[in-house]
């Protein structure tokens, strides 16, 4: 569902992304990990058009992005670090506004509001203004704007950033939802427990070029982290 043939992205002389070549297949969840400027965020940013690449293509289903943008991003939904809603408005009107804006029709209040509570939300929670939230509810409605879009994949970019062991770990069981739904779910993150936890398979960047793929089901919490040592810090010869 998600594709990156050769994909790469040059900024002037730096070479930010480099040949990448990755799958995400319906009901996947693939986590990428890396240090502060291996590439996760570029890679995002090419599937969501935020920057032209420089070689190679980004595939949504069969839909180039740099060709067909908007035939893309009706397939797509986008959570960040921190969700940007409406604060004067309350979840539930954020969740309306954006699903209408999606879908080019709204759908009743009862559904969307179901849609809410689902990703956790109480209802009287729903009703509040955004502006109280926190981070953790933001999130919640994020997933509910995607479930609403029937959206089938979903680009995080570190979602779980600032959010406390309990709300990254109900985060985690949202994303599992929307797995088993069959999305493809393609998620940067700096958390190897996170990665290990949530992710069907795990892919470590380094300066812009994918350098090692996992199936989670192959490696412990302690075999992933040695792992990833072991290419940021790999041990001096004796």
């Amino acid at each position: 569902m998600l594709e990156a043939r050769n994909l790469s992205k040059r900024y002037r002389n730096k070479l930010a992304l480099d040949n990448l070549n990755l799958n995400v297949s319906a009901g996947e969840i693939f986590c990428l990990l890396g240090a502060n400027g291996a590439g996760k965020t570029t890679t995002i940013n090419l599937f969501l058009n935020f920057v032209q690449p420089s070689g190679g293509q980004a595939l949504v289903g069969d839909i180039d992005v740099a060709a067909d943008p908007v035939g893309a991003k009706r397939h797509l939904a986008y959570i960040p670090e921190t969700v940007m809603l409406y604060g004067g408005l309350s979840g539930l009107e954020n969740l309306a506004y954006f699903a209408t804006l999606a879908l080019g029709e709204k759908r009743p209040k009862d559904e969307l509001l179901e849609l809410l509570v689902q990703a956790g939300l109480t209802p009287d929670a729903a009703l509040q203004r955004v502006s109280g939230y926190s981070k953790g509810m933001r999130q919640k409605v994020g997933i509910a704007i995607a479930a609403a879009k029937n959206a089938k994949a979903l680009l995080l970019d570190e979602p779980t950033s600032g959010l406390d062991p309990q709300a990254a770990n109900e985060f985690s069981r949202l994303l599992e939802q929307m797995r088993s739904r069959g999305a493809a779910i393609l998620m940067t993150t700096h958390d190897l427990f996170l990665a290990k936890q949530t992710g069907t398979r795990v892919g470590i960047m380094r300066q812009g070029s994918l350098v090692s793929t996992l199936s989670t089901d192959d490696v412990g919490h302690a075999d992933l982290e040695r792992i990833y040592l072991d290419i940021f810090e790999p041990r001096r010869a004796a």
